[in-house]
């Protein structure tokens, strides 16, 4: 079935963008995960329709990712299909305050061509290594800022293969989450209003920003971003810190110095290595100061 599945893909999507047992550590910004049975990049939204009618119809399970910045994929990687909504899906259009962009666009890039064209209101994303699905999706936001600020209009596939579309308003958005959060639908473009402002004025703000991070979080280091959600009353990083966890390492996988709230790999780690940072900070941090952790990372595949 595998095999067959193979074939068809790549008469969809082109020889080159579909392939088998391919190493998920290549996908995610962790650099961890064992091999997808078919990865598929779709090169239009055409194409990416016609491969999750595919799957379906071959009874083939599929997950569907972008950049790779949310997830921990399990070492013994993901059964069935992983549809990756990349580059080749990332036009980004301009008409006055309005833009328009498909999901695969990363964060950073849109952040900066909105700036370029004088358009303020997504400078708090410029750093978010995630792209704009990923972004929508779980409400990311930084610094002040969420998407659910500037989301206008969703464009998204229902399980039936129908594109819709539903006003930002009424898109459910909370801290790291969506009305998209518990369903398998897939975001495929977005319609965002900003505001004008100087270019320069954009870029020095973006600037400023950027200088924050690189201060302030391990971004030298492999990782998926902020490990864990922010408890109500409470900020995760200092939990883990006045627990006493910064550095806690098991193999690869550490507590970052530079940032408690991060799990970053160190080189060389496993899901599994992880995964027991995880479980150790979660169960050390209710144990010493009664709050219980709950993990903003995606756990996907077979551990």
């Amino acid at each position: 079935m595998i095999n067959t599945a193979l074939a068809l893909a790549k008469g969809i999507v082109g020889e080159a963008n579909a392939r088998i047992n391919e190493p998920m550590s290549a996908h995610t910004t962790f650099r961890i995960g064992g091999p997808a049975d078919i990865f598929v990049a779709p090169h239009s939204v055409s194409a990416l329709v016609a491969v999750i009618k595919l799957f379906k119809q071959l009874g083939i399970d599929y997950q569907i990712i972008g950049n790779g910045s949310n997830l921990l994929v399990g070492d013994k990687g993901i059964r069935g299909a992983v549809i990756e909504i990349g580059k080749e899906l990332g036009d980004v259009k301009f008409a006055g305050g309005t833009v328009t962009a498909e999901s695969g666009v990363l964060l950073s890039k849109l952040a900066n061509s909105a700036a370029r064209n004088g358009l303020s209101g997504l400078e708090f994303a410029s750093g978010i290594p995630g792209s704009l699905g990923g972004a929508v999706y779980m409400n990311a936001g930084a610094y002040g800022g969420e998407m659910k600020d500037v989301i206008t209009k969703v464009t998204y596939l229902d399980d039936d293969c129908e594109i819709r579309e539903i006003n930002g308003a009424d898109c459910g958005f909370g801290y790291r989450r969506s009305f998209f959060t518990d369903k398998s639908y897939v975001i495929l473009s977005a319609e965002m209003e900003l505001m004008h402002k100087s270019v320069s004025v954009i870029m020095e703000d973006i600037k400023n920003l950027t200088e924050k991070r690189v201060a302030k979080q391990p971004i030298d280091k492999a990782s998926a971003g902020s490990t864990f959600k922010r408890p109500e009353g409470y900020y995760a990083a200092a939990l883990i810190e006045e627990a006493g966890l910064k550095g806690y390492a098991v193999g690869g996988a550490s507590v970052s110095e530079k940032h408690s709230g991060f799990v970053v790999n160190n080189g060389g780690a496993t899901a599994a290595d992880v995964m027991g940072v995880i479980d150790h900070v979660r169960e050390t941090v209710l144990e010493k100061k009664g709050v219980r952790l709950e993990t903003e990372v995606k756990l996907i595949g077979e551990f």
